[in-house]
């Protein structure tokens, strides 16, 4: 320490940076030196001697040596006589037997100059510029940090040349895989006869340890020197360190002693005085624990005595508040270690009384008389059974309830068809044995008065399974609600806490006294008034025994977390039932929330439960075909019964369900498509009978058609004695027009009405039974079209001929239903649903078919004149007499046709009808008359012509109806040319 502060133990470098030089004889910088592996080398080379000629590694080691020398074996192994080749990449290495020959450039690759490169370097030239310039201004970072790190250079450098592996931060030679890398075994390897060679290896690895050796400790002595100043200043600060330690163990020890003294003084009677303070606090809590252990150990005994009495939402509240206070306030008393599990077990046993107890009560509300007027049974008591199985999140009890509505649905189906069975004296039990086959026994009226009674007793069953669940429901709504006013209470609770936080700054004071906090002491006062309160709540609950009337006592009674437990709201059922909604209650918002979805989800399980057995009632009386038995009158008061069923249903449940509407659409189809077979099977026959000959219209159908100008599509009261003193009428008058029909389509329209009628009885068939007289309207188009204008009437019914009059009935019956489609069509219109309105398109496509067959009908008619015009004028002759006997007979025709559908046909059909006859006729009499070369010459055979056509236009304008008929003969002669 006494040395100078400019004295270093290490030497310090010259300008050539050596710290030690030494005498080398020049003859041996002559030798060549032997090379050395890098690190470790596994089979050295030389021989024993050469070892001790190397450089010196610590004195030369900032001197160029034979180990900064960095030769590959190539280079090694290249001739030196050779310099070319060093530069050529590719045949340095090819040996010394390799010719160097010219390579001939090719003829495929331009010969490439400095002018190829003009361009660029004149492109480039500018930004070359600009980069040099950003160069001067902002100099690269690896020169920046080498100037920075430049005195640190050469002792890296040196450090570069130690192996990496004894840097490592986990370097251990106890490592097996370090120690063979350190000290390889092939070095000490004896066998082989390699003594000399393995002894020269050992030293040579000797030697390298040796000399990384050298290069660390040179580097530390390195280090010390660069700091050897600051070190020496420590060591001259040392002694007066000591004085200032002194002087400050002087002045601690006399604080010590006046600290001590004014303890004595001041501090000692103030400490006694509380520590007694704590020790009768301490007395206290010990009394009231006793207090409680004792009021705990009357648990169980209290709930058997609520048990008695089905009070099971108290003795749940009851062992909730022991257990808390055995978990907070009684931990770890030994006397009450198996008290918990006792209370346990209590509970379960709980849980399953409520269970039962709720079976019992499902059971005995159900199936009690249906005539009882009470709504639910026993309020309070389900009550009070809701809110223990919801404290105890017994959530199943809607499962048993359920379940419970299933046997009752099926026990009053059984009772009713036992009671009416019972007063049906041709019924005999003791032959007829099932339940089922002796409901199949009764007629249509009896039967229809037993489901019209299951279905009353239904209803009542489904309002009172209503009234339960409301009340249930809004027991659930009642917990839910007080839930919500809990959190929101909290949430202000813990608002005007933070308040209260932020504006109070207490000093929180605390004395520490042989290692003790005595803080509590402080505090005691504090909190009594607070624990007052919620002792006297807990005090006041029927189920405990009251403590202590002590004023110190009464802090220790409970805690709040107890006593927070036992505060309760009240609330109002609907039903008039004041209930107290319990804090304690186990069930978040989500699961109440729920809860209610899954009561009303039961609400319409019932309502599907009465559908299902009423729709099994119904399937076990259709086995034997019963319902597709019954005619329309019946059927359409059994689909009365039930739709007002399914309505009832639907406004107590608020929900409609779909079986028995399912089953009474099923039955409806069943229904209409025997409706609709019945009565197509019926207009086959009439028409298969039909003769096509005009028959009388009878009073009442005529009442039909006038009923239906009235607006009133249905079908008119039989009225007794008036029909029969009227006779019937020769043809059916319609909003004034006069129709000739047959029989067949009066009953049609009767047909017609009644589809009308089941629509208006049973509205869910509107869209089968249009599609269902659409089938009949066509069927009578197509049949009608068969028998008359395809003559199967000839075959089917024996007529001789199907004659003019026949297809002017014919056409006249068609259009008798043309004119009521529209009428129909509004009808279904009016029934049908928006969505629907596309089946319209039925009507129209069957009125284009009633008019084409119409069209047909009067194109037969013409085709018939125009034959017979073809085969008598071509026969003509224009000679004497006048009139020529051709004519008559066309004249003849020509009445006998007018005679057959005058009567028949309006007058304007049959006026268009003779106009197209008499075109014919011109057409024939102008071709025979070109074939005669007859010509409008004024001559003989014109005259006779003209004597023969006025002839033929006076026949045809005398007769009925065809006066003002517009002929125009002129049309006869051929155009002069």
């Amino acid at each position: 320490m006494a040395s100078s502060h400019s004295s270093s133990p290490v030497p310090q470098g010259s300008s050539n940076d050596v710290f030690f030089k030494k005498e080398v004889d020049p003859s041996k910088h002559i030798q060549p030196v032997p090379s050395l592996p890098d690190v470790c080398p596994k089979e050295p080379t030389g021989d024993s001697h050469s070892l001790y000629v190397a450089p010196s590694l610590v004195t030369d080691q900032h001197r160029w040596t034979v180990y900064h020398s960095k030769v590959n074996l190539p280079a090694a192994l290249n001739d030196p006589r050779l310099a070319k080749r060093e530069s050529d990449f590719f045949t340095k290495t090819w040996g010394l037997d390799f010719v160097d020959t010219e390579v001939i450039p090719s003829f495929y690759l331009p010969q490439i100059s400095k002018e190829h490169f003009t361009v660029y370097q004149q492109e480039i030239s500018q930004r070359e510029k600009i980069h040099e310039r950003c160069k001067n201004i902002c100099p690269p970072k690896d020169t920046f940090e080498r100037t920075l790190l430049h005195t640190h250079d050469k002792s890296r450098t040196d450090l570069e040349q130690v192996p990496k592996i004894f840097m490592k931060p986990d370097f251990a030679l106890d490592d097996s895989l370090t120690f063979n890398s350190v000290l390889p075994w092939s070095h000490f390897n004896t066998a082989g006869g390699k003594g000399n060679r393995d002894a020269a290896s050992s030293k040579l690895l000797q030697e390298k340890l040796s000399h990384y050796l050298d290069i660390v400790e040179v580097n530390i002595a390195h280090q010390i020197s660069l700091r050897s100043e600051a070190f020496f200043h420590a060591m001259t600060s040392q002694h007066e360190l000591q004085d200032y330690l002194k002087k400050t163990s002087q002045a601690v020890k006399m604080l010590r002693d006046k600290i001590a003294q004014i303890d004595k003084v001041m501090c000692e009677g103030s400490l006694h005085i509380l520590r007694l303070a704590l020790t009768r606090n301490n007395c206290v809590k010990v009394y009231n624990k006793l207090k409680l252990m004792a009021t705990v150990h009357q648990t169980q005994p209290t709930v058997q005595v609520l048990l008695s009495t089905s009070e099971f939402v108290g003795a749940l509240d009851l062992i909730a508040t022991t257990q808390e206070v055995l978990q907070q306030e009684l931990q770890g008393i030994h006397s009450f270690r198996h008290l918990g599990s006792q209370l346990c077990e209590l509970e379960k046993l709980i849980d399953k009384m409520m269970i039962a107890e709720f079976s019992t009560y499902s059971h005995s509300d159900l199936n009690r008389p249906l005539e009882d007027d009470c709504q639910v049974l026993e309020e309070e008591r389900l009550v009070s059974l809701v809110f223990g199985l919801l404290k105890q999140r017994k959530l199943n009890f809607l499962e048993i309830y359920g379940e419970k509505m299933i046997i009752t649905a099926k026990n009053i189906i059984k009772q009713c068809v036992i009671n009416k069975v019972s007063q049906i004296e041709e019924i005999d039990t003791d032959v007829v044995v099932k339940l089922a086959d002796q409901m199949r026994m009764l007629n249509f009226p009896q039967w229809f008065e037993l489901l019209k009674d299951i279905f009353s007793k239904f209803t009542i069953f489904l309002q009172r399974v209503k009234a339960t669940l409301n009340i249930i429901h809004s027991v659930v709504l009642s917990v839910l609600d007080k839930n919500q006013r809990t959190r929101e209470l909290e949430e202000i609770s813990q608002q005007k806490n933070a308040a209260k936080d932020n504006t109070l700054d207490t000093e929180v004071a605390y004395l520490i006294h042989e290692g003790m906090f005595i803080s509590d002491a402080f505090t005691e006062g504090e909190l009594t008034p607070v624990a007052v309160d919620t002792t006297s709540q807990r005090n006041a609950s029927p189920n405990s025994e009251p403590c202590s009337s002590d004023s110190v006592s009464e802090p220790e009674c409970t805690t709040d977390s107890s006593s927070s437990k036992e505060q309760t709201a009240s609330s109002a059922i609907p039903g008039g039932v004041d209930i107290l909604v319990s804090e304690d209650m186990r069930l978040t918002d989500s699961e109440l929330g729920k809860l209610a979805n899954n009561i009303q989800e039961l609400l319409y399980s019932a309502s599907d439960i009465c559908h299902d057995r009423a729709v099994k009632f119904l399937m076990s009386r259709a086995k034997d075909g019963f319902l597709e038995k019954l005619n329309s009158m019946e059927f359409i008061t059994l689909s009365r019964l039930m739709e007002t069923f399914i309505i009832d249903t639907e406004q107590i449940c608020g929900r409609k369900s779909m079986s028995l509407l399912g089953a009474l659409q099923s039955q409806a189809n069943k229904f209409v498509n025997r409706f609709h077979e019945e009565r197509k099977t019926k207009l086959s026959l009439l028409l298969d009978n039909e003769r096509w000959k005009q028959a009388d219209v009878p009073a009442e159908f005529q009442d039909l058609v006038d009923s239906i100008s009235d607006g009133k599509i249905a079908l008119p009261e039989k009225k007794s004695g008036a029909t029969e003193e009227r006779k019937p009428a020769e043809v059916l008058i319609v909003e004034g027009q006069q129709y000739a029909v047959v029989g067949t389509v009066l009953l049609l329209i009767r047909i017609i009405l009644e589809y009308c009628q089941c629509v208006d009885n049973i509205p869910s068939v509107t869209t089968d039974m249009l599609t269902r007289l659409s089938d009949l309207l066509k069927y009578f188009n197509s049949r009608s079209c068969q028998l008359v204008l395809g003559a199967g009437a000839l075959q089917v019914v024996g007529l001789k001929t199907i004659t003019t009059k026949n297809l002017a009935l014919s056409s006249r019956c068609l259009q008798l239903i043309v004119h009521y489609i529209p009428v129909i069509r509004a009808h279904f219109e009016a029934r049908l649903p928006p969505k629907q309105y596309s089946m319209l398109r039925h009507f129209d496509h069957i009125t284009k078919d009633y008019h084409d067959h119409i069209a047909e009908i009067s194109a037969k008619l013409v085709a018939i004149m125009d034959s017979l015009f073809d085969k008598l004028l071509s026969k003509y002759e224009v000679k004497a007499p006048v009139p020529s006997a051709c004519f008559r007979n066309i004249c003849k025709q020509m009445t006998k046709m007018h005679e057959a559908i005058f009567d028949l046909l309006p007058e304007e059909q049959t006026q268009m009808l003779f106009l197209r006859i008499n075109a014919s006729y011109k057409l024939h009499l102008k071709k025979q008359l070109s074939h005669l070369n007859v010509i409008n010459d004024g001559g003989p055979q014109n005259g006779l012509v003209t004597a023969d056509v006025a002839f033929y236009t006076g026949n045809l304008q005398a007769l009925k109806g065809l006066k003002d008929l517009d002929l125009n003969m002129a049309e006869i002669w051929e155009q002069k040319r």
